[in-house]
């Protein structure tokens, strides 16, 4: 949802595990620290599959 709210991405469905697991290690991030993630896929076509378990 953050993403979708912030930057106007609806991730697929795979790529939200990896957004959901990178928030919880930016916080253990020291300030120099560089993290990248790659986005695949779409989610506008999961978007079925998001409004049954949202």
């Amino acid at each position: 949802r953050l993403l979708s709210r912030t930057e106007g991405i609806i991730p697929a469905l795979e790529s939200a595990h990896a957004i959901a697991g990178l928030l919880e290690r930016i916080p253990k991030m020291a300030g120099s620290d560089l993290a990248i993630l790659n986005l695949s896929g779409r989610g506008d076509k999961d978007m079925d599959t998001y409004s049954r378990h949202l």
